[in-house]
């Protein structure tokens, strides 16, 4: 036990201590670190988006300045749609929340499952991507090991982001800004280098328009232009992840969010618009085994010396690898925060909610992780292919949360004075991404983007019977919550009796609750009926545990821990007026039988006759599946009290 806690302490690290008034502040991110973090997910689209709409384009690559226009005005608006969004919902949830509030429940489980099936992909084509720009500068007959080394390098992000989100994003801060750097560098130079030949790119457009519309004819040339478009979809992903995880954010949340965007926006649009021209003005074309930007880089630097020209191409594309791992981040922080935010709502397992002493959503991480390692080894790490099963998950979730922003001014309309301004922005936003998304579907579907819709399908269904199940359970457990309306009838009528003073001695009864309801109930009366005058001492121990549901600041946290004491002092109330003497424990964790586990230790050694008790929810039903979706806590301390030496009684209820 203590190796592997050792391993653990050394890989993932160490237990984070919720006394520290100055956690949050130490776990969130800044606008700058928050750029690196998510925007890294947009930039390092530039290294395919761009590539896989120039080449779309076949012969006619001048009009890729339409694409460019279209692409960077598409950056813009969804940026300022995103920062109302931010502006609308400070505590974060991105599109699902968006559209579970504006629009319908269904519709927000429909965005938050795209979502995630999105942010798989995002990590499974940001490893396959960076992989192919590193083996770009290898010989070609080290290609066979792509896939072994892609998969190698999900497991350690995975094992990265179990360590925190500010973890994660701190060790690739200088990697991230030698690509800036190379990449702005790359496409200024290429630029002023050939500031004489934009009149030529302009008559080349002229030429390939002409030429197109002889040989396709207008609609041909339009669909061709279109294609391409949607091809760089993915140039668009990760704008999201900023509204989606505003509580990792620094305070004020908001204003952080909003610069994180105005970084976002700038950046993705200047490296997109300006690779594309880059290309043109290069006569840049498909080599095998080499990416269209290393291609472009040697074509930049041929002339220079050759130490300087292979040193540069050097640190661009082994910048361009390592920022495309850092973009798999977005899915590592975006992916567990949907399904959190899911969990909370009984859409997804509780269990997803949970958080780990690292204060990590540690299920949702290793979820991303396992799904993205099948994903990059079943298309044998192919970004060709990864490409096309790629963002169109993204366009639903954007589509819906601009249709419930549309929906929004428009009812704020009377109240609103500037919602003419707002519902344009949006309204635009909704018009570009629904396009998008319809093309998309049309231009993907038969090459493998089927697949994609298939998935996210079941993965709704999957969510709508967690849903139903968690519900069922609820109105199973109603009839024993009406104990607590019982209990509270017959403590207004009982006649009050003085507690007696502690003996420490006695026998003692502790129960382990979960708040004032009817398993606590239960499980108490089950006891006093069963051993009649037994015990002398009552004791109440709960556990506040902390998830993502609360997990959102200080005062979250303070607030948690008040509710703990008002609950567990109702059961104190409750005994010491029927004349026993009680008291209570709480503490707060991450994890229940740990923190429950120490404080069993404490009441144990004060009271040496205690005796220890917890109820048992059980279902007539329940089957494996069923089981996994509810925590059997109890069964686990009850391990961990034998271990001490520590008798418990688990008492099971059955609904």
């Amino acid at each position: 036990m203590k190796v592997f806690r050792l391993a653990k302490n050394v890989v993932i690290g160490r237990a984070r201590n919720l006394s520290d008034h100055r956690i949050f502040d130490n776990m969130s991110l800044v606008a700058l670190l928050a750029w690196v973090g998510l925007g890294a997910d947009g930039l390092s689209s530039s290294c395919y988006g761009p590539e896989a709409a120039f080449l779309a384009l076949k012969s006619y690559t001048h009009l890729s300045l339409f694409v460019a226009a279209a692409s960077m005005l598409t950056i813009v608006v969804i940026c300022l749609s995103y920062s109302q969004i931010i502006e609308l919902f400070p505590s974060g949830g991105g599109g699902y929340l968006v559209a579970s509030k504006l629009l319908s429940p269904t519709l927000g489980v429909i965005s938050g499952c795209a979502l995630i099936g999105d942010y798989i992909l995002t990590i499974a084509i940001s490893v396959a991507s960076g992989t192919d720009a590193l083996f770009s500068m290898l010989p070609v007959e080290w290609q066979a090991w792509k896939l072994k080394f892609s998969l190698v390098i999900v497991v350690f992000l995975t094992l990265l982001n179990l360590r925190g989100v500010k973890e994660s994003v701190v060790l690739w801060v200088p990697v991230f800004f030698v690509f800036v750097l190379s990449y702005s560098f790359a496409i200024i130079w290429a630029v002023t280098a050939h500031f004489g030949d934009l009149p030529e790119i302009t008559h080349g457009v002229t030429g390939d328009l002409k030429s197109g519309y002889t040989e396709i004819g207008m609609f041909g040339l339009v669909a061709l232009v279109l294609r391409a478009y949607s091809l760089g979809a993915g140039t668009y992903t990760g704008i999201e992840a900023v509204s989606n995880g505003l509580n990792a954010l620094r305070e004020p949340r908001v204003q952080t969010g909003k610069r994180t965007m105005v970084y976002m926006g700038a950046s993705l649009s200047f490296v997109v618009g300006g690779l594309l021209l880059a290309y043109l003005l290069y006569h840049v074309s498909h080599v095998d085994g080499k990416t269209l930007n290393a291609v472009l880089f040697e074509k930049i630097t041929a002339a220079w010396p050759p130490l300087l020209s292979r040193g540069f191409v050097i640190a661009a594309m082994a910048s361009s690898a390592a920022l495309l791992f850092i973009a798999a981040q977005t899915g590592f922080f975006g992916g567990p925060r949907v399904l959190a935010n899911m969990a909370v709502d009984r859409w997804m397992p509780t269990r997803f909610a949970t958080l780990s002493d690292r204060l990590v959503t540690q299920n949702g991480v290793l979820l991303m992780g396992f799904a993205a390692l099948l994903v990059v080894l079943f298309t044998t790490a192919s970004v060709d292919l990864l490409v096309v099963l790629y963002s169109i998950n993204v366009f639903i979730t954007f589509s819906l949360s601009q249709l419930g922003m549309v929906r929004h001014w428009w009812s704020e309309r009377r109240t609103e004075p500037l919602w003419k301004r707002k519902i344009l922005v949006n309204g635009f936003g909704l018009m570009l991404t629904g396009g998008i998304l319809i093309s998309l579907c049309i231009v993907k579907f038969f090459e493998g983007g089927w697949a994609t819709l298939l998935v996210t399908s079941v993965l709704i269904g999957l969510a709508f019977w967690v849903k139903s199940h968690y519900r069922n359970t609820q109105k199973k457990l109603h009839r024993l919550n009406e104990l607590v309306a019982a209990a509270l009838a017959d403590d207004a009528i009982v006649v009050e009796k003085t507690p007696p003073p502690c003996d420490l001695n006695a026998r003692t009864a502790v129960f382990l609750v979960n708040g004032f309801n009817g398993l606590g109930l239960h499980t108490l009366l089950a006891v006093v009926r069963m051993f009649p005058k037994v015990y002398q001492n009552f004791v109440f121990v709960q556990v506040g545990v902390l998830d993502a549901g609360n997990f959102k600041g200080a005062s979250e946290v303070e607030n948690l821990r008040e509710h703990s004491r008002a609950e567990v002092e109702r059961y104190v109330t409750y005994m010491g007026k029927r004349g026993f003497y009680t008291e209570a424990h709480i503490a707060l964790g991450t994890d229940i039988v740990d923190e429950a586990a120490k404080l069993c230790d404490v009441i144990a050694d004060k009271f040496p006759q205690a005796q220890f008790f917890a109820g048992q929810l059980v279902f007539k039903d329940e089957s494996t599946i069923t089981r996994w979706l509810h925590n059997h806590t109890v069964f686990e301390l009850q391990r961990r009290l034998y271990q001490h030496g520590r008798a418990m009684l688990i008492l099971p209820i059955q609904v």
